[in-house]
């Protein structure tokens, strides 16, 4: 049985990610794959509990350096419960967020050095790393006038501009660093047009492999 295919989908608020999700994995099921949809953080009871600390205000004070911690704790009980075991079993993993949003988020929002984060990515991922990621890239005002539609903001939504700006400014850095791996896509345009540019990068993708 072949080792199936880990993708992952990044992008700041409002970024539409839910519903390129949906179409990432309706693009791959009419290819026949098995495809497992799951989050971070979360994926696992454990990291659904994680989740909540991480999301709600209860601990908004909350260090960097615990924030880190937890996202990475999170991210080692949903390796060793659902990537791995899917991977291994010839599934197609589809993760919304991964590591890249530590970078962004952790590194480039709260200012850890990105050194810290690959000490602990090198230790809880052991060498795996998403073999395609989606990054879903617009300018923060948009995302944010997006995100302020849908509900009341999350401990992390509440941050403030130049927060989600220097998010952004470090998933483009990790873009232009890994053009392999990450992929840009326009997510300023309609739905339509971001779903055309998702099929052209994955058809791409199936080309080289």
């Amino acid at each position: 049985m072949r080792r199936g295919l880990f993708l992952t989908v990044e992008g700041v608020e409002g970024a539409g990610k839910t519903t390129c999700l949906a179409s990432v994995r309706a693009l791959l099921e009419s290819r026949g794959e098995r495809v497992v949809m799951t989050r971070e953080p979360g994926g696992t009871a454990l990291g659904e509990a994680i989740r909540g600390l991480l999301l709600g205000h209860d601990y908004a004070g909350m260090s960097t350096e615990a924030e880190t911690l937890l996202v990475f704790a999170a991210r080692a009980e949903h390796l060793a419960k659902v990537v791995r075991p899917a991977l291994e079993q010839g599934s197609v993993v589809v993760c919304d967020r991964f590591t890249d949003a530590t970078y962004a988020y952790q590194g480039g929002g709260r200012g850890l050095a990105d050194s810290r984060i690959a000490q602990l990515e090198d230790w809880v991922q052991q060498g795996l790393q998403p073999d395609l990621t989606l990054l879903l890239d617009l300018p923060v005002d948009q995302g944010l006038a997006r995100a302020g539609q849908r509900s009341a903001p999350d401990r992390f939504e509440s941050e403030q501009s130049a927060f989600f700006e220097r998010a952004r400014a470090c998933y483009r850095e990790r873009a232009a660093r890994y053009p392999e791996r990450i992929r840009v896509i326009d997510a300023s345009v309609s739905v339509d047009e971001v779903r055309a540019q998702i099929l052209a990068v994955l058809e791409q993708f199936y080309r080289e492999r």
